[in-house]
């Protein structure tokens, strides 16, 4: 199994959304951009939003297991997927990308 890095490329903000439809939230997202995760195949990273992963999880899974080209050679790295949290206030999007190094 490979371990697979998740980076933080870009994020959303719709403050429109939020001022119509959202309940205050006092600490809703702490991803910064640039910020790098490694995931040892299930395994959540350490500090890593729950929500996010719930969404990314099976992507990083098949990804430390070898899996490549999701949809037909969408990613120019076949070893990648950019994939985004399901937050449709505040997305953030994650570039997964497989690791040549083994997970513990």
């Amino acid at each position: 199994m490979k371990k697979v890095r998740i980076t933080v490329k870009k994020k959303a903000l719709y403050e429109d959304l939020i001022k119509e439809y959202e309940n205050p939230i006092e600490h809703a997202c702490s991803m910064r951009l640039g910020q790098e995760f490694i995931a040892n195949g299930w395994q959540k990273p350490e500090g890593f939003c729950d929500s996010a992963w719930d969404s990314i999880s099976p992507f990083v899974m098949a990804l430390s297991h070898g899996a490549e080209d999701f949809y037909d050679g969408w990613m120019k790295n076949s070893r990648s997927a950019m994939i985004s949290c399901n937050d449709g206030f505040r997305p953030v999007s994650f570039l997964l990308e497989t690791m040549d190094e083994e997970a513990d």
